[in-house]
């Protein structure tokens, strides 16, 4: 798999890591107050962003999952909502 080759594990180990870092920052953003988001929500976010570009280094998307704030978020919903989109 691409995962494989790019991060130097198999894709289940890489699933399992994303699926932790998107629940940890789903529950940040439950003690500011925002209940509703779930860590797909926060996954389905981060992935929008590479979409265009490919997906960066481990660091890179480790670090853009723990950086995000809950108004970059918010945008992101608001455009999506904008758009037409489903989320």
């Amino acid at each position: 798999m691409e995962e494989e080759r790019e991060y130097g594990m198999d894709s289940q180990k890489f699933e399992e890591i994303v699926e932790h870092l998107c629940k940890s920052k789903a529950e940040e953003f439950k003690l500011l107050g925002y209940n509703h988001i779930s860590p797909q929500d926060i996954w389905q976010c981060i992935d929008a962003k590479y979409r265009k570009t490919g997906f960066p280094r481990l660091h890179q998307l480790v670090n853009d999952i723990y950086s995000l704030k809950a108004t970059d978020y918010m945008n992101w919903m608001t455009m999506q909502a904008y758009k037409g989109e489903s989320f």
